[in-house]
């Protein structure tokens, strides 16, 4: 759960955040060399006078200029793209749990039993009772195992809604007449809101 003034991510929940938040630090790394490296040529040409004629007209700078960003790109691609495929990659779900969205609650029916569904509805602010969380709380929790692949099939039957758990890593647009899957697995017990 988030609080406030909260700089960061939430804590990881799932493997999938996990590594969202390793190849987040990653990027952002990769960002902070490249802006101090910036940074640093600007404060020497606004500081220096001194200045070498044939620098710009050099080709191995040009080269330098040409291969580097190349470089950089390649190494945030990569990890991108095993995180990507390791987010869309199924394995054999343990439960599959088929998510409604309408208007002003969600559906949800746990499709490998027989009539096991129900609605979650939100709590208005006048019935919350005291440490309970304002747009957060719900009458009726979705509960999940730990530990175990889920699938999620996500849709929905009015409007465009968005299904998310930020400590898990998902976020699924429920769209009307598409249906969206997702896995997710959690690590750890807990309350976890989206």
């Amino acid at each position: 759960m988030a609080y406030p003034m909260q700089l960061g991510f939430q804590d990881a929940t799932s493997p999938i955040m996990e590594e969202l938040l390793h190849f987040h630090d990653h990027t952002l790394m990769i960002v902070f060399l490249i802006s101090s490296l910036v940074l640093y040529i600007i404060s020497l040409m606004l500081s220096t006078k001194l200045t070498h004629t044939s620098t710009m007209d050099a080709q191995e700078v040009e080269t330098v200029w040409t291969i580097l960003p190349a470089i950089i790109l390649i190494m945030i691609a990569l990890p991108s793209l095993r995180i990507l495929y390791m987010m869309d990659e199924i394995n054999n779900p343990s439960l599959t749990v088929k998510t409604m969205g309408h208007q002003w609650y969600w559906s949800y029916e746990y499709t490998d039993y027989e009539d096991l569904t129900f609605d979650s509805y939100m709590i208005p602010t006048s019935e919350l009772k005291p440490g309970e969380l304002r747009l957060l709380e719900v009458d009726n929790r979705v509960v999940l195992p730990m530990e175990m692949t889920i699938r999620m099939l996500i849709s929905s039957e009015d409007v465009l809604h968005s299904w998310a758990v930020p400590s898990l890593g998902l976020k699924t647009d429920a769209i009307p007449g598409r249906l969206n899957q997702t896995t997710l697995m959690s690590t750890r017990p807990g309350l976890f809101y989206g």
